[in-house]
């Protein structure tokens, strides 16, 4: 039991031998904490820290509002204490921020890790105080004269609050200008170019944007029409735009050719990418557009100048030029004599056409008489038929093109070879174009297509109507076929037969109705008992049968089979009337 007692005085010798060195393991090592700064934005600011160690100097990391720094621009100086051989560190961590920025605001503190405790310095804030700072300053720009448009400014402090001042032109502008947040400015339209600026105001001074420049315009030109047009020439007006204090100088004007008028002239090569451009002194407000291709479709376009730049292009105008008049005669125009006719022939000009060709005319007259003109239309040949004796003095032809802009040149006259002159006969009378027969070919086929159909239509009719005779008499048309070697024929009989020939009798006999209307029941055609007697019973066959015939099933009110009826030479069964 005495041994007891002396065991816990040894412990207790033993933990107050160690508790010196655990007391100061656990001590807070910092001996100087990040102080408070406050600087203008842009400057420089430092922060700094002490501890001391005992052991292997720990490495330092820089906290702002509790989350490390990872690219601190820091620096950390180890200096030893110990002395006889004590493992004393003095540790000095300095941060360094280059240009103070709003972002850099807040809390900074500093942090190390012994014996796998953390330990944290007393916080540091690093304040920004200063002139106020534009996050958004207005632009150059140019705008149309009279529109109106915004401009926009943005800056902060701190200190806040911070207010805005807007300078048109070195001038204050009162905020009567300014229609919603202080920040935008709305202005309602310039007519000459100005400078807009704009002053930030806090408790600690006033700073001053830069300057934009809103440089005037003039308006877009409106109204672009096509005033006249020729075929190789247009003729354009527009009204122009304001343009506030300074006059316009000139207009320039753009034409292209359109998309679907590319590659159309052959030998030619394509229109280049870039419009063709003029430029027309102002006023008047008009251009001419010169040296074009007629029929062919064009783009235009319009914008005016003023000593402070152009306007805004006009929306492209489709214009196409009219047609013209072929450039050119027919080539190789010919006139032979073969009898008593003549053959004009002739190919298309090789001149420009200068739009859709319509046809020719053809022109002719003999010595002392007037001239004849003929359209020919699309044909390249004509035949003339010369009346008379077949004699025309001095007969020449000449030929030209027309398109719907009028008729080109004409050819040079070709001459027939000379013939005895007429007596006395106009020269209208001795040529004439044979007659055009009343059908082409073409008619034929068309004729001949339709009466076909019509002897096809009409062969139809007349089978139904026989067909539907035989249906009507027997109930179903007789069906010929071969069974078993022999020839039969297929029929139905019909449900009722008339009693029109009944009635004929009765009415034939003179006596009264209530007679008639008993006798009707017991009376039965002649024929129809014929007929029901030679169903029933058939005839005898008096040589080998060559035909029979084979009933089909009665309707279904009678339970009898089908019967087969051989049928001799050309005999068919009796139809009832």
């Amino acid at each position: 039991m005495g041994r007891v007692p002396l065991a816990w005085c040894l412990a207790l010798c033993c933990w107050g031998c160690a508790a010196p060195k655990g007391a100061q393991a656990e001590a807070d090592p910092f001996v100087g904490s990040p102080r408070n700064i406050t600087g203008a934005r842009g400057l420089m600011g430092a922060l700094r820290c002490e501890l001391q160690v005992q052991g292997e100097p720990p490495e330092v990391t820089w906290l702002r509002d509790g989350q490390a720094l990872e690219l601190a621009d820091s620096t950390q100086t180890q200096v030893p204490l110990g002395e006889d051989g004590q493992d004393d560190w003095k540790v000095v961590s300095q941060l360094r921020i280059s240009s103070l920025q709003l972002s850099d605001a807040g809390w900074y503190q500093c942090a190390v890790v012994l014996g796998g405790k953390t330990f944290v310095s007393q916080p540091g804030y690093v304040g920004l105080e200063g002139l106020p700072y534009f996050l958004e300053e207005p632009e150059d720009r140019t705008v149309a004269a009279n529109t109106p448009f915004n401009l926009s400014c943005r800056a902060q402090g701190p200190p806040e609050p911070v207010d805005l001042l807007w300078l048109q032109d070195a001038v204050p502008l009162t905020l009567a200008m300014s229609h919603g947040p202080q920040q935008t400015l709305r202005v309602p339209g310039l007519n000459k170019t100005s400078s807009f600026s704009c002053e930030a105001h806090n408790a600690k001074g006033v700073t001053t944007s830069r300057t934009a420049t809103v440089t005037v315009l003039p308006q877009r030109p409106r109204d672009l029409h096509l005033v006249s047009r020729q075929p190789t020439e247009l003729e354009v007006a527009w009204t122009p735009g304001l343009s506030g204090i300074y006059p316009l100088t000139h207009c320039t004007l753009q034409a292209v050719l359109s998309d679907d008028g590319v590659g159309v002239w052959l030998g030619e090569p394509d229109p280049p990418e870039e419009p063709v451009t003029l430029q027309a002194s102002v006023p008047p407000h008009r251009l001419r557009l010169g040296s074009l291709r007629p029929h062919t479709p064009y783009h235009i376009r319009v914008a005016c100048t003023s000593s402070q730049g152009p306007s805004p292009w006009t929306h492209w105008l489709p214009v196409e030029t009219p047609e013209g008049v072929p450039l050119g005669p027919p080539e190789n125009v010919s006139a032979v004599r073969n009898g008593s006719q003549a053959l004009v022939r002739w190919q298309e000009p090789r001149a420009p056409l200068q739009g859709t060709l319509l046809g020719y005319r053809l022109a002719y007259r003999g010595q002392d008489t007037p001239e004849v003109l003929m359209d020919i239309g699309l044909k390249r040949e004509v035949i003339l038929e010369l009346r008379g004796d077949g004699t025309v003095p001095n007969l020449t032809v000449c030929v030209a093109a027309y398109t719907a802009a009028g008729d080109g040149p004409w050819s040079l006259p070709v001459p027939l070879e000379p013939w005895r002159p007429g007596q006395g006969q106009p020269v209208h009378q001795l040529v004439s174009e044979p007659p055009t027969p009343a059908f082409s070919w073409p008619w034929w086929y068309v004729l001949l297509g339709a009466v076909v159909a019509a002897g096809c239509v009409l062969i139809l009719a007349l089978f139904l109507v026989h067909r539907r005779r035989k249906e009507t008499r027997y109930g179903e048309v007789f069906e010929p076929t071969v069974e078993r070697g022999e020839l039969v024929v297929r029929y139905r009989v019909r449900k009722s037969y008339s009693r029109r020939t009944t009635e004929a009798t009765l009415n034939s006999l003179g006596i009264s109705e209530e007679l008639k209307e008993k006798l009707r029941d017991v009376m039965v055609d002649r024929h129809k008992v014929a007929l029901g007697k030679t169903l029933g019973e058939g005839e005898p066959p008096a040589t080998p049968p060559t035909r029979s015939t084979h009933a089909h099933s009665p309707e279904p009110q009678s339970p009898s089979l089908p019967h087969r009826y051989p049928v001799t030479g050309n005999a068919v069964p009796t139809s009832a009337p």
